[in-house]
């Protein structure tokens, strides 16, 4: 009698806890989808309140200005966010900005020497954007040094580069081929923002169709089930860092063509920008979860809520707070959803 009693009790108990372990799994998945979902809401919201309240916010000009100023934060964010998949961090882009915009600045036409090397000088800018990604990734890798430090390190040194390279006077630029594509539109878009577009829609295919895609939020979840089935983690880490530095001289050449000059300092507060936009679209710190198109969510956003404060004559001082208070929000959500580090 006491054995069925026992054994009763056994089988209640374990029906008990796998009741709880169903709920908790529904709950878990109701709060996943979300905040999946919540960036669009933000968006639809943001934009509503632009529409109706905000003077000025659907003149031509302004939706152009908007456009114009996506395409640097959409282009960054994009390599970015590879790299936060991955549960790492860069934060050598400002310095790789400033450097590939002043190198640009002075292969084209420009106010410091004769060169006149036209178009080709991106690709010369962008294989020195190749190469420091690379670094970044061999030290990371290699000497298994945190992410941060690594890539703080580079920041300095590419900034130091940058100045270098003009000896401290910038140089303005005077090529015709970047002003075309300044001032030029493609089915309405700038020409500017078309480019950021395909090298995101770039980015887009290496996540949805390779393996390479599928490796970084494996990395990011787990990388020693990776390393055990024989994929060389360290490899598809590089490739990360590549992908991140190509992504930064871009948008460092756009940065010298709007400014229509070659400086340093142009990529300040860049990567604060794409960081924003990379979590508040939904990308985890932790890594292992978002995407690119979570992301062009989260650029979208972030540039309307700076074109909003700019229509509104909020202070230029006040707006990073703005953003400051954004991130640290979203961050704190992010964390929550696991316990994983943050930085590798």
């Amino acid at each position: 009698m006491e054995e069925k009693v026992k054994f009763k009790k056994t089988v209640t108990d374990e029906m008990t806890i796998a009741r709880e372990f169903s709920e908790k799994v529904n709950k878990e998945r109701i709060k996943s989808r979300i905040i999946d979902v919540a960036p669009l809401i933000t968006l639809g919201i943001i934009f509503l309140i632009m529409s109706f309240f905000i003077q000025g916010f659907f003149t031509q000009d302004n939706i152009k200005g908007l456009l114009n100023q996506i395409a640097g934060p959409l282009v960054l964010a994009t390599g970015l966010t590879f790299v936060i998949i991955i549960g790492s961090i860069d934060l050598s882009v400002e310095g790789v900005m400033g450097l590939a915009g002043s190198v640009v600045a002075l292969l084209v036409v420009n106010t410091k020497n004769s060169n006149n090397f036209g178009l080709w000088s991106i690709f010369f800018v962008i294989t020195i954007g190749l190469f420091i990604g690379f670094l970044n990734g061999l030290l990371h890798v290699k000497l298994r040094i945190p992410s941060f430090m690594v890539t703080f390190g580079m920041f300095s040194i590419t900034l130091g580069l940058a100045v270098l390279s003009y000896s401290g006077a910038p140089p303005g630029i005077m090529e015709p081929a970047f002003d075309r594509i300044v001032q030029g539109y493609f089915l309405g878009f700038p020409f500017i923002t078309v480019i950021a577009i395909l090298i995101f829609l770039i980015g887009l295919i290496l996540q949805k169709f390779t393996a390479f895609g599928q490796y970084i939020f494996a990395i990011g979840e787990n990388e020693s089930i990776l390393s055990s089935i024989g994929i060389n983690v360290q490899n598809v880490k590089i490739k990360v860092f590549m992908f991140c530095g190509f992504c930064a001289s871009f948008a460092g050449i756009f940065g010298a063509m709007r400014l229509n000059r070659g400086d340093a300092t142009l990529g300040t507060g860049m990567l604060f920008t794409a960081i924003t936009a990379v979590v508040l679209g939904g990308t985890s710190l932790s890594g292992g979860k978002g995407g690119l198109l979570q992301t062009l969510v989260g650029v979208v956003i972030v540039s309307l809520i700076r074109n909003a404060m700019i229509l509104l004559g909020v202070n230029p001082y006040i707006q990073p707070a703005v953003q400051g208070l954004i991130i640290i929000l979203v961050v704190s959500l992010t964390v929550t959803r696991g316990r994983k580090l943050i930085v590798k």
